[in-house]
């Protein structure tokens, strides 16, 4: 009688009921019942996640029975829930599945092994509710079909944007415990307390590596800002850098250099001119590293070391590439001073008045004592070339034709330009 007055009611009130959309059978039964007994299909699953699918062998056994065992069973019940409301679950109800994927970048399990076990999990939830089919279930395979691929692709992504979201936030706190520790490190301030809250061993010894980053063309492009392709250069850089060095580098760099500390280790890997080589690939540019091998408690003196001569190289005008004490020992020993050093910076001196042939001297040394390509270079006939040789060895007693005298003006060109150099910066 009362369910008969309800329906009187709603006929007098005019309300019309939209009618739900029935349950999604398939087989004669709903779709959803091979994955109600949510515990023997998930056990089911992770066994075969252990034994099939090699990525998931390498997961501790505790993580398999719990964890994965525990979201398996929540997708289960997504699953199961979608095909009896035939719609798929909303971000809201994904949240289980994002703090896992978040939960798992922390521990490093790979992204590939993650969407591989959801994508064989949902085939195998897929295979067991489809298995009674008939032939005349064709219209709700089909739509069954649709709802798992639908369910797929939220879950796919919602854990890449999890898992990646998580990535840059860990990536993020690496690099401020890399600069942190890689300051102290520079300023003589490294303890083994730094290095524990920072996560972040010592080692005994470091590549102390002073490095150059020129621009990036796009950073002259006129068309794009220069300042976003200075950065898209310095993020190459390093990803390159964390790959090269397995993230043991630590790094204090700018989008025009700065300083990197190298673990020299057993089993690490070190900067070589390949690696560097690899490095300016990857940032896109051609870069310059003078590197100094130090103990720890020396950093600061050979970080200081490291960027002399890096300033050593950009003024005698090497070409990008890795440099170290021996290739840069006569240089480096002209910047000690002393009286030699003074005397042979004013050798030159008298050219001073005579630009022309500073000019002439500086090509044919560089173009390793060729007249006929330093005439080339600078628009005079070779005869011109020779006469102004003469000239320099009447102004300077340097003889241009012999090795001595070669010898002679490469050095005291150079003593000149690291003269200048320090006279600039003060």
């Amino acid at each position: 009688m009362a369910l008969e007055a309800t329906r009187m009611t709603f006929s007098a009130l005019d309300l019309s009921v939209e009618p739900t959309e029935p349950v999604l059978e398939i087989g004669g039964q709903p779709a959803s019942i091979p994955l109600l007994n949510t515990d023997r299909v998930a056990s089911r699953m992770v066994g075969y996640f252990a034994t099939c699918m090699a990525p998931c062998r390498t997961l501790p056994g505790e993580q398999l029975r719990g964890d994965v065992t525990k979201l398996t069973r929540s997708c289960l019940a997504l699953a199961a829930e979608m095909f009896d409301k035939r719609t798929v679950p909303g971000e809201e109800q994904l949240g289980e599945v994002r703090e896992a994927a978040a939960q798992w970048a922390r521990e490093a399990v790979p992204l590939g092994t993650i969407l591989r076990a959801y994508h064989e999990g949902l085939r195998i939830a897929f295979g067991l509710v489809t298995a009674r089919a008939k032939a005349d279930d064709i219209d709700e395979l089909l739509v069954a079909t649709d709802l798992m691929l639908e369910l797929l692709e939220a879950i796919t992504a919602a854990v890449s944007d999890a898992y990646v979201e998580e990535q840059h936030l860990v990536a993020r706190e690496h690099q401020t415990a890399t600069q942190t520790l890689a300051s102290a490190l520079l300023s003589g301030r490294g303890s083994s307390a730094l290095a524990r809250q920072a996560g972040i061993p010592i080692a005994d010894s470091y590549q102390v590596v002073a490095l150059s980053i020129p621009e990036h063309p796009d950073e002259r492009d006129p068309r794009v800002d220069s300042h976003v392709a200075a950065r898209r250069k310095l993020r190459r850089l390093q990803s390159e850098l964390a790959t090269a060095f397995e993230s043991r580098g630590l790094a204090l760099l700018s989008t025009k250099g700065g300083t990197l500390l190298v673990p020299i280790e057993d089993d690490a890997p070190v900067l070589t001119a390949e690696t560097l080589r690899l490095l300016a690939e990857s940032a896109e540019v051609a870069l310059t590293a003078t590197l100094v091998t130090s103990e720890t408690d020396q950093i600061p003196d050979a970080a200081e070391q490291a960027h002399e001569l890096l300033n050593l190289v950009r003024v005698g005008g090497r070409n990008p590439g890795l440099y170290q004490m021996a290739d840069l020992a006569v240089e480096y020993q002209l910047t000690r001073g002393g009286p030699a050093t003074r005397r042979i910076a004013t050798i030159l001196d008298p050219l001073d008045a005579h630009p022309e042939l500073s000019d002439t001297m500086r090509a044919y040394l560089g173009n390793d004592m060729n007249r006929q390509l330093t005439a080339r270079q600078l628009y005079v006939h070779p005869n011109t070339v020779d006469y102004r040789l003469r000239r320099i060895a009447q102004l300077t007693s340097i003889d241009l034709a012999t090795s001595a005298g070669i010898s002679q003006a490469a050095i005291a060109l150079l003593a000149r330009d690291l003269d200048r150099s320090v006279a600039r910066r003060l």
